[in-house]
């Protein structure tokens, strides 16, 4: 408002050659005027209580202070000057009312926009940020329905173990509770954390392992292979299922000893994790819950924005899963 004050002295002074009192009384009643009738249209435009049609009442809203402003500052000045020896000023402000309404005419209606066009613009963000923190929230839900879709299945088995062991060996009942008991609560431990270090993702299947080698006996062997770095990390929950599954069709129609392999690599940014177990076309083990490797495909989608990171493979009579976990912090710290 300052420029608009020194602009208003200069043109009136230079171009009209009034005396200094009244143009500096001219400009201080204009600009005051004009800078009441900006703080109005921002106030006015800021209270309307919705974004439709913003933009036309606040063109409305511009029009009407700028007449309201002109009245009022013929009125003023003609108040102020209202003396014989300054009648060829009134006669002047009189004609120039025109060009003072299009000057602060154009003045308020760009304030008005540019205070609508603002509005607008905290409304969109507004509506971007619910629709992000939605897709956020059912991103959460649809990982924590995930993951509890992972227990049930692998808990009403070993039930029903335990339930078989009780009659004919109470002893090897009694050390599954407990190893289902130390598992259970292992897991709990873990349902909070987005990605947990693979070493401490083994201990956890070791546990899971504990379990299933009281149930199977001497014939499930785990063949473990691995080479990778301490900071590689896994989200938590995902190879247990894999390794359930492996079992199920390894184990199903085999008598004899069935042997599992998994070998973990770790090359630049990607965890890699393959398991390997027996598999006989013709041979198909009873449906399970469906949840399987379609809920771990979808939670790696969930979580990585990708759809080609668990792959599935049958050689001859081997079945190969391979699981890939991108490596975040290994990215960023390359960044």
């Amino acid at each position: 408002m300052l420029i608009v004050l020194v602009m208003h002295v200069f043109i009136i002074h230079s171009v009209f050659d009034f005396t200094w009192d009244i143009v500096i009384a001219d400009a201080l009643i204009s600009t005051i005027l004009l800078s009441g009738a900006a703080w109005g249209i921002i106030l006015l435009v800021r209270a309307y209580p919705t974004t439709a049609a913003i933009t036309l009442y606040a063109l409305f809203v511009a029009m009407f202070i700028s007449g309201v402003t002109v009245l009022a500052e013929y009125e003023a000045l003609k108040w102020w000057s209202d003396t014989p020896t300054q009648s060829h000023y009134i006669k002047w402000l009189s004609r120039t009312l025109p060009v003072r309404f299009l000057v602060i005419w154009i003045f308020n209606t760009w304030m008005a926009t540019i205070t609508a066009f603002r509005k607008n613009l905290a409304a969109m963000d507004s509506r971007f940020q619910l629709q992000a923190d939605a897709s956020i929230l059912l991103k959460e839900a649809e990982l924590f329905k995930l993951r509890q879709q992972l227990q049930p299945h692998f808990l009403y088995n070993s039930l029903n173990s335990i339930s078989a062991l009780i009659m004919i060996s109470p002893e090897r009942a009694q050390d599954m509770v407990g190893k289902l008991s130390d598992f259970l609560r292992s897991s709990v431990k873990r349902e909070s954390d987005d990605n947990v270090p693979i070493d401490e993702e083994l201990r956890y299947i070791q546990s899971y392992l504990a379990i299933e080698s009281v149930r199977f006996g001497d014939r499930l062997c785990i063949d473990f292979r691995h080479d990778y770095t301490d900071d590689a990390t896994i989200p938590p929950f995902l190879l247990q299922p894999i390794l359930e599954n492996a079992i199920k069709f390894g184990l199903y129609g085999n008598t004899g000893i069935v042997h599992i392999g998994i070998h973990i690599s770790l090359q630049a940014d990607m965890l890699t994790l393959s398991i390997t177990n027996p598999y006989d076309p013709d041979m198909q083990p009873p449906r399970g819950t469906g949840f399987g490797l379609a809920g771990i495909q979808r939670r790696l989608y969930l979580l990585f924005a990708r759809t080609d990171l668990l792959e599935t493979q049958k050689d001859g009579k081997q079945y190969t899963t391979t699981l890939k976990i991108p490596q975040l912090h290994v990215q960023s710290n390359t960044n």
